[in-house]
């Protein structure tokens, strides 16, 4: 369980109102939605396996907390195929089932009459069916729906040199160490903690975790600190929220009259 005092405020969560709640928020053209988005995997032998979804979740309430956009119930699970049956606690769906996911959350938010998503992913794994996704809905729907994807670890460039800043190809390693440590720390197992290096510099074929790291880590975990994980949160909080600011109000670059008409005249 992540702690709720690390939030800037009461998040506005949809999953706590009545449908009554939520027309009224629609009325007030409150149209808007965040839908976080983690796994649930091993990620090594000293964090939870709920640790992409805890991150996720939390970045998106202090994002809610802040702007008053609603967010979604988080999805928990995600793409993490990568990880294989090695270690206990994976538990993964196929590409094509998040994609289908996606396109039918989005569907039934249009039906219901939401005009924006914007997904926050914490999973590595997740980011090419994400994609695709959004690459489906935003055709699908041109004009009627919009729909963006951030990832937790990409908010900003200070954020994703953190990250990187132990390994590349990097999977529970320091700043996701540092991010538990503050947020749910009495779910972290530092005295089983190890570290494992980044052996896929240079590879020109891409592999599972089973055969590029011995503990399902790749980085340096070790050097965690819940001091650096508060600063780390909050830097990506305010980040996130200053994002979706912008997104309530985000008009396509082009006016209607240029893209309603795909036919060009020559």
């Amino acid at each position: 369980m992540t702690r709720s005092d690390v939030i800037p405020g009461k998040p506005l969560r949809l999953e706590e109102l009545s449908w009554r709640a939520i027309a009224e928020l629609l009325a007030a053209g409150n149209d808007m939605l965040l839908l976080p988005i983690g796994a649930t995997e091993q990620h090594g032998p000293h964090l939870p396996i709920n640790t992409d979804t805890a991150i996720a979740s939390t970045v998106c309430a202090y994002a809610s907390a802040k702007t008053q956009v609603p967010m979604l119930p988080s999805l928990s699970y995600g793409v993490s195929v990568g990880h294989t049956p090695k270690w206990p606690g994976t538990f993964s769906l196929d590409h094509e089932t998040l994609i289908a996911t996606i396109r039918q959350l989005s569907q039934w938010a249009l039906k219901t009459g939401w005009k924006r998503l914007l997904i926050v992913n914490a999973h590595f794994g997740n980011d090419a069916s994400l994609r695709v996704a959004v690459d489906r809905v935003r055709t699908e729907f041109l004009g009627q729906f919009q729909i963006g994807l951030k990832h937790t670890y990409q908010l900003t460039p200070e954020v994703w040199n953190y990250f990187i800043s132990d390994a590349d190809d990097l999977h529970a390693n320091c700043a996701e160490t540092d991010l538990m440590l503050h947020l749910a720390p009495n779910t972290v197992r530092m005295d089983w903690v190890e570290d494992d290096p980044d052996r896929t510099n240079g590879l020109v074929f891409s592999y599972p975790v089973s055969q590029t790291s011995l503990n399902g880590i790749t980085g340096k975990p070790s050097l965690g600190s819940a001091a650096r994980g508060k600063e780390l949160f909050e830097q990506m909080g305010e980040a996130l929220a200053a994002i979706v600011t912008r997104a309530r109000t985000e008009q396509p670059p082009l006016s209607a009259d240029h893209w309603l008409n795909t036919q060009v005249a020559y």
